[in-house]
């Protein structure tokens, strides 16, 4: 299968304006996302997709691809697909967060090779445990169920599953990467919005909603979403040991 990585990158933030082109320990983090995607051994290429030309700039600048958007776009999923719809000769679409500086390249081709095996498989994505009952409880960590075949069941913000019986089962953290299907993308995206993905502000339970079943790959990888200034200071530190470590 062809593969096209895309990474959203908005420059409006409500919590980190300008958030794309934060300095990580030398670069923007759009490249910091930028150079671990194209590292993925699956992946034919790989795109910014921005509605900033501040952000297309920086990007070409280090030597990556990039592509303008419309900038009314509601949703991810919307900028996704029109980058998508550019490119028809691809099979897969993966689509990376621009504020995951630390993603896995792995991970990404895990993500891929989940379709080799199942070829009716229209979108696929990630969950690692959550420990942490600070963690657990914060709505900004998505938390995720799955049944035992490993699909989906249900997406929340809400503590997932209750702990009536404590121990008896654990707790996912949602990662918010996705492949999909190129058709069944272009096709999701002129999808009505459904009562659960606007009550949660959750736009893949548009899908569960319509019916369509979505793979979630378990992982241990462990990732630092870049929301605040904090994670940003701990990101950068994490860079800094990093390349340090490398340079000995």
């Amino acid at each position: 299968m062809r593969v096209l990585c895309i990474i959203p990158a908005r420059y409006a933030s409500t919590r980190l304006p300008g958030k794309p082109l934060k300095d990580i320990h030398g670069l923007p983090m759009i490249c910091r996302v930028y150079d671990r995607a194209v590292q993925a051994k699956r992946v034919e290429k790989v795109i910014v997709a921005t509605d900033d030309e501040r952000i297309l700039q920086a990007v070409e600048a280090h030597g990556g691809s990039a592509m303008m958007t419309a900038k009314d776009h509601p949703t991810g999923t919307d900028r996704l697909a029109e980058v998508a719809e550019a490119f028809p000769e691809m099979d897969l679409i993966i689509n990376v967060q621009g504020d995951e500086p630390l993603i896995a390249p792995e991970l990404i081709d895990e993500l891929a090779e989940a379709f080799d095996a199942e070829k009716s498989l229209k979108m696929a994505t990630v969950m690692t445990e959550m420990k942490d009952e600070e963690e657990q409880r914060n709505p900004n960590n998505v938390k995720v169920v799955t049944d035992l075949q490993g699909f989906a069941l249900y997406f929340s913000r809400s503590l997932l599953p209750y702990p009536r019986k404590a121990g008896a089962a654990n707790v996912y953290k949602h990662i918010g990467i996705y492949a999909y299907q190129r058709d069944f993308l272009l096709d999701y995206a002129k999808m009505e919005p459904t009562p659960l993905e606007t009550s949660e502000s959750l736009e893949q339970l548009r899908a569960l909603e319509h019916g369509y079943r979505i793979r979630v790959i378990r992982t241990d990888h462990r990732f630092v979403g870049v929301d605040t200034e904090e994670d940003l200071r701990l990101v950068n530190e994490i860079y800094g040991k990093m390349e340090g470590a490398a340079s000995v």
